[in-house]
């Protein structure tokens, strides 16, 4: 690409030969979400991808200075998975601090079945909207590959993986498809955060049939492992 290419270029802190050449938008690391409204230019920016997948350099953006998020590694592991499994019909990954659902990560037991059938039984529309389930990944440290390498194997399977102790990540083919998809589950995690303040045990709630009835009705598959 050239020595002006290569004087600017920094490692991702993955490699992901499947994305190169590919342009990214992306926030700053250390930006606030409300700002990239007021000032775009400010909090974001556009990465290009060397011919590897291996580096990038910012081609518009952060002009005050600046990285990208600090979470790039897992952005980008889990666009080029999601370009993999959904014949590229995914173009974003969305990362957020979801209270409620990080509040559950202290509580439930951090596993994929216990997440997606305690979120499942909170509202109805919560099968339909991610009927695949959701994932789990035990606390790391998060920014490095570890971490990136654990949420891109759920992303293999599903739409939205819980980080322990830190937030979400979610995807779809656009950006309004992904927040809703995010906002159902923090909203199903505020729900199942009152519940379990009230009592320690529902008096009833979406049985599993209830489920597979569900599912016939409105066309969805409704994997069998979530439903006992």
């Amino acid at each position: 690409m050239g020595d002006v290419w290569d004087e600017y270029c920094r490692r991702c802190g993955a490699e992901v030969p499947e994305l190169a050449g590919e342009y990214f938008m992306v926030t700053g690391s250390g930006k606030y979400f409300r700002n990239v409204k007021i000032d775009p230019a400010d909090t974001t920016c556009i990465i290009e991808l060397d011919d590897k997948g291996e580096k990038y350099r910012i081609v518009w953006g952060l002009i005050n200075g600046g990285r990208p998020t600090s979470e790039l590694p897992t952005h980008l592991m889990n666009h080029q998975t999601k370009k993999r499994v959904t014949d590229g019909r995914y173009r974003v990954v969305y990362h957020a601090h979801t209270t409620n659902v990080i509040a559950l990560t202290f509580v439930l037991p951090l596993k994929d079945e216990v997440f997606t059938k305690e979120l499942w039984e909170m509202a109805t529309e919560c099968p339909v909207v991610f009927p695949d389930g959701i994932g789990v990944v035990e606390w790391m440290v998060p920014g490095g590959r570890e971490i990136a390498a654990a949420t891109e194997r759920l992303m293999e399977k599903y739409d939205a993986a819980v980080w322990a102790h830190h937030g979400m990540f979610a995807t779809g083919e656009d950006f309004d498809l992904t927040f809703g998809l995010m906002h159902t589950i923090e909203k199903a995690a505020e729900i199942l955060v009152k519940v379990m303040s009230m009592r320690p045990s529902k008096l009833q709630t979406i049985m599993p049939d209830d489920f597979r009835k569900l599912a016939k009705d409105f066309n969805v598959t409704l994997p069998e492992k979530f439903l006992h």
